[in-house]
């Protein structure tokens, strides 16, 4: 069964939406723009086509600026499309930035069950899963204390370990892992191939092309904006190592 699709996809950003100054700035920006024929508009995607199946665990890779987090933002509802339609089935628990989705004044622990209640669990059941999470995150000493003290990297711990633990749909993880160290890396790697064991559709963007090759099973090589590949993970990244013109034996 399809959970995740989408159908003719782009997202348009103005680029004078971003840094300007001024009214006087952007009616500035606009006459020289009429007056040229030019634009200063950017695509982030451009008419993306695709169909993800429940319990598959599917990566996201490509050079930077190429759309794989905009498909990450769309999906869990932060943006939307500008054209195109986006279609998910079931509740959707995302890692992508750090500290997204908690509250700053709120400690640890009522984060918990605020995300908990945001996903639509019962008080109960959050309380059922509360020491695991808290132990997964290693930030027993610190539960209650405002997470507008925490570090990034126990924002992530935190922020991970209730979005692995509330159970989901559908899982979303971007590159904010890398916060973490090198433990607690391999500790979310571990958990991520769990729930996908058990069914749980995973969405993976990384750099990190042998974290891809471990986690996913279908692989979405992106540039520019656009789908350029598509297919098993090996062979996708191999291309994707092609295009970008590095050596794929000298990668492994």
């Amino acid at each position: 069964m399809k959970i995740i699709t989408l159908d003719k996809i782009s997202k348009r950003y103005r680029l004078s939406q971003l840094g300007a100054r001024s009214f006087r700035e952007d009616f500035m920006r606009l006459f020289a723009r009429n007056g040229s024929g030019g634009t200063d508009e950017f695509f982030a995607l451009r008419e993306v086509n695709l169909e993800i199946e429940q319990g598959e665990a599917v990566g996201f890779i490509g050079p930077n600026g190429s759309g794989k987090s905009t498909i990450l933002k769309l999906l869990a509802r932060i943006i939307y499309p500008t054209h195109g339609k986006v279609a998910v089935r079931g509740s959707v628990a995302s890692l992508i930035e750090v500290g997204a989705g908690f509250h700053p004044e709120l400690s640890g622990r009522e984060n918990i069950f605020l995300y908990g209640s945001i996903m639509g669990m019962l008080k109960a059941d959050v309380r059922a899963k509360f020491d695991r999470i808290v132990e997964f995150a290693e930030i027993q000493r610190f539960i209650d204390t405002p997470v507008k003290r925490y570090s990034s990297g126990m924002y992530v711990r935190l922020g991970f370990a209730v979005a692995a633990h509330i159970n989901p749909h559908v899982l979303l993880v971007d590159e904010v892992l890398a916060v973490g160290d090198a433990a607690f890396q391999s500790k979310c790697l571990q958990r991520i191939e769990e729930l996908r064991r058990d069914g749980m559709t995973i969405v993976f963007v990384s750099h990190d092309m042998t974290a891809v090759e471990r986690l996913c099973n279908r692989v979405f090589f992106l540039q520019n904006g656009q789908i350029k590949a598509e297919g098993e993970t090996r062979k996708v990244i191999e291309q994707y190592y092609e295009t970008i013109g590095l050596n794929v034996e000298d990668k492994r």
